[in-house]
């Protein structure tokens, strides 16, 4: 009998700080990251989207990131995109904190998503997300901030994660090919809690640009930061390419 191998991290580990409420980003992300690329998370109280909870969320974020650290991650995930995108001044805040408190490299879902459009060369963009207009409304003045024409903004209205977790991979295909834009250069899916990892390549052959969600967005951040050679297929375009792409 062939004796067991687990692989524990021997490219790699990432920490992730996820929303405790997040019930998608573990599966997908462990779908999406090669099996060498090891994985600890750590949650931060975040259940629904008002102002003052997203704002909160990021109180106990040193604590959390040094749980990490004592993991052994060669990287930090501030994952969650409602945050990490409230302002510019947030996200550099929660970025410097992780940093000092640990000492490791930190980045934030904004930032992932930010790079990964920049690489596709995307400009001009259709967002869509579960979120209330006042989230859109931010996350849309974020990415005008970081030079991107927001084409369409587009919210379901959900106020909780579990709200945004029960909508169904066929309700975002639709609302992406009822957004469709003959101007976009791609389509990002927003929100790390939501289940729209199966309609990336469908959604690609269709629409025929292509689609980004926060979670691919990071798990493609997480293996170039790591050195990975990319090709990671059933994602969409963006985790397919080779990372010296």
């Amino acid at each position: 009998m062939k004796p067991l191998m687990l692989d524990y991290g021997s490219r790699g580990r990432v920490g992730l700080l996820l929303p405790s409420v997040n019930q998608a980003a573990e599966p997908q992300l462990r779908a999406m990251l090669p099996e060498n690329i090891g994985m600890a998370v750590t949650r931060l109280k975040l259940v629904d989207s008002s102002e003052e909870a997203l704002l909160g969320m990021a109180r106990d974020v040193e604590t959390a990131a040094a749980l990490l650290a004592d993991a052994g991650v060669n990287l930090i995930v501030f994952h969650c995109t409602a945050v990490s995108t409230y302002s510019a001044e947030l996200e550099a805040s929660i970025l410097e904190r992780i940093g000092a408190a640990t000492g490791l490299p930190a980045v934030a879902t904004s930032q992932a998503l930010v790079a990964a459009l920049q690489t596709l060369q995307a400009r001009r963009i259709v967002m869509l997300s579960p979120y209330t207009d006042a989230v859109n409304q931010r996350e849309a003045a974020f990415f005008k901030l970081r030079g991107f024409d927001v084409l369409r903004n587009t919210g379901l209205g959900c106020s909780t994660g579990r709200e945004m977790m029960a909508i169904t991979p066929e309700s975002w295909q639709s609302l992406a090919l009822a957004n469709a834009h003959p101007e976009a250069d791609a389509y990002v899916l927003s929100c790390t809690t939501v289940r729209t990892a199966e309609v990336v390549r469908p959604l690609e052959n269709s629409l025929g640009r292509p689609v980004v969600t926060s979670n691919t967005a990071v798990a493609w951040h997480c293996m170039r930061s790591l050195g990975m050679a990319g090709g990671v297929r059933g994602f969409g375009s963006l985790l397919s390419r080779p990372a010296s792409q």
